[in-house]
């Protein structure tokens, strides 16, 4: 790629970063383009769907959530892991509002461009709960799908903005209850 077609990438997804952040992923194409002081044919050039420009932008923070859970998985105790893991991808999610959405949407359609990174993402939280099950640590009654089903429902009370101050003691909540306590 030419150096000015990157600059103008970057700057794309710039652009789009905030904009999403502040609008959410509904925000429209045409939007992200003038606020990027770009043409609507510029940016569908570099990103042909919203789909294609969420990949992008959320490609990096997916493969950093998956190097996480890769480096957790040999240190510390398999339940604080998992737990400082789980908090990391929720937190994440809801930077980007309403993409958890979009995300559920993607797991279960191979043809989504934010497929495969959901996937990837899905392995590496469900490697960090066998993890934590093999050590006695987390409940045996639950799964990868259920543990991203958890991150999803978790995103989406942070997205909900008369529930977002009870996020915090929600995910509490919950992460007490997919680990086991000791008898």
């Amino acid at each position: 790629m030419r150096a000015d077609a990157r600059k103008n990438r970057e700057h794309l997804l710039a652009v789009a970063g905030t904009t999403i952040s502040e609008q959410g992923v509904d925000v429209s194409l045409r939007d992200i383009a003038r606020r990027a002081d770009v043409g609507l044919a510029t940016l569908l050039r570099h990103f042909p769907t919203r789909e294609a420009l969420l990949d992008a932008l959320l490609h990096t923070s997916f493969d950093e959530l998956t190097a996480k859970a890769s480096a957790l998985e040999t240190s510390g105790s398999p339940d604080d892991a998992l737990v400082s893991w789980l908090r990391d991808c929720v937190a994440w999610t809801t930077e980007y509002r309403g993409a958890v959405v979009l995300m559920a949407a993607a797991i279960e359609d191979t043809e989504s461009a934010l497929h495969a990174s959901c996937v990837t993402l899905r392995a590496a939280g469900a490697r960090l709960l066998t993890r934590a099950q093999s050590a006695g640590k987390a409940r045996t009654d639950i799964d990868g799908t259920d543990l991203f089903a958890l991150v999803e429902a978790l995103a989406w009370l942070g997205d909900q903005r008369s529930l977002a101050p009870r996020a915090d003691h929600l995910f509490d909540v919950v992460a007490s209850a997919i680990l086991t306590r000791p008898s």
